[in-house]
């Protein structure tokens, strides 16, 4: 492989120069270079193309166990551990991770739920837990507030809404969507954090009329609430922080891409084994 890159870069840097700093010889390079390609060799740098592909239609996004996934559904027949060393020799590598601020606002005197959810984030069938928070995008025009719902089943989102403050109604008008999308049956439990938005009384109001079981996360507690606030970690990672909005639509259609068309219908999830949310179960969105 170091003279595969020695050859990569004959262009931009001195041959010697590049066989001094990989410590090989350069008769050994010009040897390599007269040698025919292996069918080894050849079939990795097919392989690498098509990693290549797949790697942008993920958005950069995907690391090797993803692109293996993709890569065995289209049909090619190749070891995760060999995936993993040409994407790591060919320096194709899954968008770097940074941390986020997350929101909240628990500083209210008004009722909260008991946590009922008790960091148990399974669930055996769809509609039986739901999951909710809000964060944040920067625009040039001022904060677009992000409230979602997440049935942690599938991990699919099922309900979203923006705005430009951070209201009640931002909330409800996300939880609207995901009622309008699954009408779920009595008994669902409903968990998200303190905030005043859950805990106010027309949000409260909604969910009681349909027999909808109210869980909240102890104060100060973010790993009660972990899959939602996973979501926005990867929805900033992933996509967010790659981008540089001019207004707060823009940062709509971008975050409608990223939750309807990439992150419900196309993102691997790992603990989904490697299905999408809406693989994951056979359960299609409604409109």
């Amino acid at each position: 492989m170091k003279y595969r890159f020695i050859s990569a870069h004959r262009e931009t840097f001195k041959v010697g120069r590049m066989c001094s700093l990989l410590k090989v010889s350069r008769s050994g390079y010009y040897a390599w270079c007269t040698r025919p390609e292996s069918r080894r060799s050849q079939e990795n740098r097919a392989l690498e193309a098509k990693i290549r592909v797949l790697h942008a239609a993920s958005h950069g996004i995907y690391g090797s166990p993803k692109i293996h996934k993709d890569l065995v559904d289209d049909g090619v027949h190749c070891g995760k551990n060999r995936v993993a060393r040409i994407m790591r020799e060919a320096g194709i590598r899954s968008r770097a991770k940074k941390k986020f601020k997350a929101t909240t606002n628990s500083r209210h005197n008004l009722p909260v739920a008991a946590n009922l959810l008790n960091q148990d984030f399974t669930a055996a069938a769809p509609d039986s837990v739901w999951v909710g928070d809000i964060t944040y995008i920067h625009t040039r025009e001022g904060w677009l507030y992000l409230a979602v719902l997440i049935d942690l089943f599938n991990r699919q989102v099922i309900g979203w809404a923006t705005s430009a403050r951070m209201t009640r109604q931002l909330t409800l008008d996300a939880l609207q969507m995901a009622l309008d999308r699954r009408r779920p049956a009595a008994g669902l439990m409903h968990h998200t954090d303190r905030g005043s938005q859950y805990a106010a009384g027309d949000y409260q109001k909604v969910l009681s009329e349909r027999r909808i079981v109210c869980s909240m996360s102890r104060k100060g507690n973010c790993y009660d609430n972990a899959v939602a606030e996973s979501f926005f970690r990867l929805l900033k990672t992933e996509w967010v922080r790659h981008y540089r909005y001019h207004s707060r639509e823009e940062a709509l259609q971008s975050l409608f891409y990223y939750i309807e068309i990439f992150y419900n219908r196309k993102r691997r999830h790992s603990v989904l084994g490697y299905a999408t949310p809406q693989e994951y179960g056979h359960l299609p969105l409604a409109a």
